[in-house]
């Protein structure tokens, strides 16, 4: 690291001027491409140098490319010159200008460990419900968003990844009924300062969910949601928007030896109170394509991130518990397929805690809810029967997945931490095998 700082003070090229961007954000990353996401203030032409760590002094660059308004001057750059497990630095330059963003920014491909090593150990970050206030556009009365420290308490566990599990942005009444208002409101929340050290410093993925989507408990009869996906996909650089035979905010990736699965709770919701079509969560297509990718998959972990409570069993507000029959037809086929070590990721409640399901043969499903980060919080008042004793908090908060341990004795340690970083609980879950 010495070399590098060295080698680019002594660069006469590296003309700093103030930042001019939101970000720089790694989104996904594989072993031979990364996407780095990055919107400019203004009108800009702008690319991204990068290099490998240890080697400052040869530089990669991607192509220029010029802002559109109608994109909010946002831009996906692809780093396709790069090697598995190798750690790069990159700077924006804006203009013709190199940018300083007042930090380093690096990213990192996934490593090539199969049929070679131990998988490496990792940390994810996850949380859900994030408010940015906006006095013109909030509702009247004491601010619902505060606590934003919180971002920098993430950053400073400094995770390998970090997943935004749904109500990343908060749509307000002015925002979703038109482009201008959906793109005001994500430049908004990705203009927040507190953000941009997070932003800057590890890799994100998300999913969305219905302050994401549009009104609030928004179904897929929203007449917006075709523009909601277009602009969550632009502002998400995750490495697909829809999956084979299922459009929609979906996507799926790996990570180390865990596989990921995040999903569309809001584009086939049917409500539960619907009288004349089945209520449904997830839709057939989507549930479908699920088992089948969880009964492909060999990780000993398989982490499905959706927007609502999956194992809760209060029937309350869009838990899953709501649309009974889509849920069991879920949990059902999870059980009879012997899918193994099924860990959901959720957001939404305003408050966090773990549930767990036993099935008949042993094998146990998890639900890991995390939420908020900072909009405001609730108290959990309906029993769930699935809570793990210990885990409920009703206070903003994040979590930490760290995945270690030998290729065949894994284990996912949950940590949950209050919005300055101090630990609240954690439980270790060890992977399970195949019956």
């Amino acid at each position: 690291m010495r070399r590098l700082h060295l080698t680019l003070l002594l660069m006469p090229s590296l003309a700093v001027c103030q930042p001019l961007v939101n970000g720089p954000m790694p989104g996904h990353s594989d072993f031979l491409e990364a996407t780095i996401w990055m919107q400019c203030l203004g009108p800009c032409s702008a690319r991204l140098e990068y290099w490998a760590i240890d080697r400052p002094d040869s530089i990669l660059r991607t192509p220029i490319q010029d802002s559109e308004a109608r994109l909010a001057h946002a831009m996906d750059f692809v780093m396709d010159q790069v090697v598995p497990g190798t750690t790069y630095g990159y700077r924006p330059v804006v203009n013709g200008r190199p940018v300083d963003v007042g930090q380093p920014l690096t990213f990192r491909t996934q490593s090539l460990w199969k049929h070679r090593t131990d998988p490496p150990s990792f940390c994810v970050a996850l949380g859900s419900c994030a408010y940015v206030n906006e006095p013109a556009y909030d509702r009247p009365g004491r601010a619902y968003g505060d606590g934003y420290g919180i971002f920098d308490a993430i950053a400073g566990k400094q995770p390998d990844l970090m997943l935004w599990l749904g109500d990343n942005i908060y749509l307000r009444e002015p925002d979703w009924g038109s482009r201008t208002g959906y793109l005001h409101r994500y430049t908004h929340t990705r203009s927040l300062p507190e953000l941009q050290r997070l932003l800057r410093s590890t890799h994100h993925y998300a999913i969305w969910d219905d302050h994401d989507f549009g009104p609030n408990d928004g179904d897929g009869s929203w007449v917006n949601a075709p523009l909601a996906l277009e602009l969550f996909d632009l502002f998400w650089p995750n490495p697909t928007c829809g999956v084979p035979g299922v459009t929609g905010a979906i996507t799926a990736f790996s990570h180390g030896d865990a596989d990921f699965f995040l999903l569309d709770d809001r584009t086939y919701r049917v409500p539960a109170d619907a009288k004349t079509g089945a209520p449904a969560l997830l839709g057939a297509a989507q549930l479908d394509w699920l088992i089948r990718a969880l009964k492909y998959s060999d990780a000993p972990f398989k982490l499905v991130a959706v927007g609502s409570q999956v194992l809760s069993t209060a029937a309350e507000y869009e838990n899953y518990a709501t649309i009974a029959g889509e849920r069991g037809e879920l949990l059902r086929r999870i059980e009879e397929e012997g899918i193994t070590g099924v860990v959901f990721l959720t957001g939404d409640r305003h408050f966090t805690e773990l549930s767990a399901l036993s099935l008949a043969d042993g094998r146990v499903v998890h639900d890991l809810t995390v939420s908020p980060l900072t909009s405001g919080t609730y108290t959990a008042k309906t029993p769930n029967a699935n809570r793990v004793e210990g885990t409920l908090v009703e206070q903003r908060n994040f979590a930490t997945l760290t995945f270690a341990g030998p290729r065949k004795e894994r284990q996912l340690t949950m940590r949950v931490f209050d919005q300055t970083g101090g630990l609240l609980w954690e439980r270790t879950l060890q992977a399970e095998r195949k019956r």
